[in-house]
Formats: structure tokens, C-alpha cells, sequence
């Protein structure tokens, strides 16, 4: 195969621009090794693995790249490669900062009722000053104990406070929710008539994140398939300060797909310890065509403010405003829930 086979030259552009974003060099090797493997294919040999679909069973050729090759020798741009030259030579700052003004609230926070730190009033007003028109209220789910999660009752409870704190906010408005564990079978820890009560649900695993890859696949997917779900949060479970904590092994291209063929949101967690998820995997929600959620998973007022981290990470990563749920008002995003 010549070098200048559009497969082989889509491939080298890829590697080129992830290198020049930065991206992780085990990345960029996998699609320069996958260009020197189409580049030693004859014409014949390509196009008829094209045709089996059986790209993926040369070693070193997994599904990404053999999409970006079907692609580039069909004579498209392929995906993956537009979704990088969209940001390149693009300054992300601005491309964030941007972001950051069409958002008009968060999704993901949490208040004293369980692991927070202040009530929901201070969150609310501080929210409110940082120009949100609106708040999720999203605490723990009663399995989280650690966390002081919130058993039925003082959900309940927490629903009638939201209620007569929304009377002297409006227009400003708290959104009840919950941050619900998935359990290990994939079911979500709470009443399904409560959750189906709240304004929008965000679904975690917060246990047993070691669990083998297939059984977190399974998981996850019967999690995101379950209509009360609008979206899945800190989906690695991964922490990058201190001590660390690796990522969860899942099948992240079927569980994206999932999330896209269930319109359940990818949560771009903005916390400073998470940032989750990795760019990598954040690149491929975007090629599955999911809809996001830029939060905060804030337990704290000042961590409201940290939105911009995930937007610059969303910029980078080519996330357009138009599927990011919380660009829309309240009510839409209500209605979308």
C-alpha cells in the first residue's frame, strides 16, 4: 500500500495531532503502528478486509482505528480526525470560556444533607452568583453510608425543604435530584417512584469498582438503560491527586453507545481529583454522539467555580455547547429528563 493511501495518511494525521494536543504517547503510537500496518497491506488485501469487516483481527488494529481506516479509504474524512482538526490551532481557552457562558447550571452537586459541607440555601445563592438560572441538588443515594446517603424518608423530607426554598429563589431554581449508586446488579439504590419524582438522576458506581471488565460493562449498561437515569456520573471512578486511584475497566465503547441509544447523559466531572472522564474516553462519547452534563460534583460553595476545568477539557475533546444538556433553561432541561 503507498504511503499516500488516504488510510495511511488520515492515520499519521491523527498521531500527529494527538501528539500536538498532548494526548498520552501510547495513543499516538497505536495510530502510527496501525498506519505502518495498512502501509505493508496490498490494495487487494485492504479493500477485502474492508469488506469482512476483519481490520480488527490484525494485532495492533483495534475499532477506532479501524473505523478511522474504513473510512479514509471510502473517501471520507474520518471522525475521529475531524473531531481533532476542529480544535487544532484553536486556543481552547477561548473555546472553554465560551463553554462556560452557555451553561446555565449545574448538574451535579451536593449539600449538608449528606457529605457537604454547607446548606442548601448557601449553595443555591452561591450558584445563583455565579450566574446559573438553576441548581441540581443531587446528594447521596442511602448505600453510601459513608456519606451520610439519604434514606426514602429524608429524601422526602429534602424534596418539601427544595419546595419552600424555590418560593423565595424564583426565578433562580433548585432542581431536586440524586447522585443514586448502581448497585452491583445494575439496579439503582432508591424507590423507583421516588426517583421517578425527581427532577433529574444521576447514576454512579461508588462500590466494587474492580469488579472484572464484562460484569462493569453489564453493570453500567443495565444502569443506563433504566429510563429513571438521565446521567451517568464520573463514569472511570478514577482519582489523579494524591495517592490515586486507577479507572475502572469497562467496555467504554458499548457503554457510550448505550448512553447515546438511551439519551442518558456522559457526566464531564470537573472536580480537580477526578476529571473524569479521561480525555481518551471523553473523545469517544463525543464520536458515539452523546449528549454531556458539565458539573461540578461540588460539596462545597467555592467548588461551584470549578465548571471551567471541565469545559476546557470539553473544548479540547471537540464536545459542541448544542450537546451539552445543561446549556438548556430549567424547563427544557426538565422536559429532556
Amino acid at each position: 500500500m503507498p504511503l499516500d493511501a488516504p488510510a495511511v495518511i488520515a492515520l499519521r494525521r491523527i498521531a500527529f495531532l494527538l501528539e500536538l494536543a498532548q494526548e498520552p504517547t501510547y495513543r499516538v503510537r497505536a495510530f502510527r503502528r496501525a498506519a505502518d500496518l495498512v502501509s505493508a497491506l496490498t490494495a487487494e488485501e485492504l479493500d477485502r478486509r474492508i469488506r469482512e469487516g476483519s481490520l480488527q483481527k490484525l494485532s495492533g488494529i483495534g475499532a477506532v482505528t479501524a473505523l478511522a481506516i474504513t473510512e479514509a479509504q471510502r473517501g471520507e474524512a474520518p471522525v475521529y480526525l475531524r473531531r481533532l482538526e476542529s480544535t487544532e490551532g484553536r486556543a481552547v481557552a477561548d473555546d472553554a470560556a465560551a463553554l462556560r457562558r452557555a451553561l446555565r447550571g449545574d448538574c451535579h452537586t451536593h449539600s449538608d444533607w449528606s457529605d457537604g459541607g454547607s446548606s442548601i440555601l448557601e449553595m443555591a445563592e452561591t450558584a445563583r452568583s455565579l450566574g446559573h438560572e438553576y441548581v441540581a441538588l443531587t446528594d447521596h443515594s442511602p448505600r453510601l453510608t459513608v456519606a451520610r446517603g439519604l434514606s426514602a424518608e429524608r429524601l422526602r423530607q429534602q424534596l418539601e425543604e427544595v419546595e419552600r426554598l424555590n418560593v423565595g429563589l424564583a426565578p433562580f431554581r433548585i432542581l431536586t435530584g440524586i447522585e443514586v449508586d448502581i448497585n452491583e446488579d445494575g439496579s439503582l439504590d432508591q424507590e423507583d417512584g421516588l426517583l421517578d419524582r425527581l427532577d433529574i438522576v444521576v447514576a454512579s458506581v461508588h462500590s466494587k469498582l474492580r469488579m472484572p471488565r464484562e460484569q462493569m460493562t453489564e453493570r453500567m449498561m443495565t444502569a443506563v438503560a433504566n429510563p429513571l437515569t438521565n446521567v451517568l456520573g464520573h463514569c472511570t471512578g478514577r482519582i489523579v491527586a494524591g495517592r490515586g486511584r486507577p479507572a475502572s475497566d469497562f467496555d467504554a465503547e458499548a457503554v457510550f453507545e448505550a448512553c447515546r441509544r438511551f439519551d442518558v447523559a456522559v457526566e464531564i466531572n470537573s472536580r480537580p481529583e477526578r476529571l473524569d472522564p479521561p480525555k481518551r474516553l471523553l473523545r469517544l462519547a463525543v464520536e458515539a454522539g452523546c449528549r454531556f452534563a458539565i458539573d461540578t460534583d461540588a460539596h462545597a460553595p467555592g467548588q461551584l467555580g470549578w465548571q471551567l476545568r471541565g469545559c476546557e477539557r470539553a473544548a479540547a475533546c471537540g464536545v459542541a455547547a448544542d450537546t451539552v444538556i445543561n446549556t438548556l433553561s430549567a424547563t427544557n432541561l426538565v422536559a429532556l429528563a
